[in-house]
C-alpha cells in the first residue's frame, strides 16, 4: 500500500473504533467500511514486468476503452485509453524505459473519465518519454470523482519499464500515445494490469544486420552456415 492509503484510511478507522466504544454501531460500521475501502484503493501489488524488446506496458489497471489513430504534436500515431474504476489498483507505472523529457501539468475539467473528450479536456499530467527507439506520450487524467493527479517523477528522470511513477485518486483515465509504426497488441474491451500487460510494441532495430556485416566484410550467422557450391559434405 502506498503512503496515501494511511492518510485516508487511518482517520475513519480511528473514528470507527470510537463509535464502537460509544455503541453507535451503525455509524461505526459505515466509517469502518470507508476505512477498508481506502486501504484497498491505495493497495500496491507487485507485478511481473515483461522483458520483450520494444514492449509498451499498460500504465494502469483497468479496461481499454479507446484504440484509435491520432495525430499528436504534428506526428501520426495511435492512442490507447484505459478507464480505471474505483475498485482497480490506482498506482501508475511507466509504460517503457527511457528518459522523461517533458512533464506538463494541464489544469482542466472533471468530466467522467469514460467520455471521449476527457482525454483532451480534463485535468492531467502529460509525460513525454524518450525511449531507445522513439518517443511516446503518457497521460494521467483526472475524472468525475478523481480530483488529483499525483506524479512521483519529474522531467529529466531516467525510468525503467513498469516502474512506479504516481497515482490518480478515486477513479480516472490513462492514455498512451505511440508512433504510427508501433504494433498495438490490445483491443477495446480488454482488461489490463499496470506494469504487466503489453499494450503495444515499438519497432526495434536489429544490431549486426546482414547489410552491416557485409559492409564490415564479415559473414552473418546464416551465411556462415551455408555450404559453398561445389564443396563436398562429409
Amino acid at each position: 500500500m502506498v503512503k496515501e492509503g494511511y492518510y485516508f484510511g487511518i482517520p475513519p478507522l480511528v473514528l470507527g473504533i470510537i463509535f464502537l466504544f460509544a455503541h453507535w454501531v451503525a455509524a461505526a460500521v459505515l466509517v469502518l467500511c470507508l476505512s477498508l475501502f481506502c486501504f484497498s484503493f491505495f493497495r500496491d501489488p507487485e507485478r511481473n514486468i515483461p522483458t520483450e524488446p520494444g514492449a509498451i506496458v499498460s500504465p494502469a489497471d483497468g479496461r481499454v476503452v479507446v484504440v484509435t489513430d491520432e495525430v499528436y504534436a504534428g506526428r501520426a500515431g495511435k492512442r490507447i485509453s484505459i478507464f480505471l474504476a474505483v475498485w482497480n489498483v490506482h498506482v501508475n507505472r511507466m509504460p517503457a524505459a527511457g528518459t522523461i523529457t517533458s512533464l506538463e501539468y494541464k489544469p482542466g475539467k472533471f468530466l467522467a473519465a469514460m467520455k471521449a473528450e476527457a482525454s483532451a479536456q480534463n485535468e492531467q499530467n502529460i509525460f513525454t518519454l524518450a525511449t531507445d527507439s522513439s518517443e511516446i506520450v503518457f497521460k494521467q487524467i483526472a475524472g468525475l470523482i478523481a480530483r488529483r493527479v499525483v506524479s512521483w517523477k519529474k522531467a529529466g528522470d531516467v525510468v525503467q519499464r513498469g516502474e512506479r511513477m504516481g497515482l490518480v485518486r478515486f477513479g480516472s483515465r490513462a492514455d498512451v500515445w505511440v508512433p504510427a509504426d508501433a504494433r498495438v497488441a490490445v483491443k477495446v474491451g480488454d482488461h489490463v494490469a499496470g506494469g504487466s500487460s503489453i499494450l503495444a510494441f515499438l519497432p526495434v532495430e536489429t544490431m549486426g544486420t546482414s547489410s552491416g556485416n557485409q559492409q564490415a566484410g564479415q559473414q552473418t550467422p546464416a551465411e556462415a552456415n551455408l555450404i559453398p557450391a561445389g564443396k563436398p559434405t562429409r
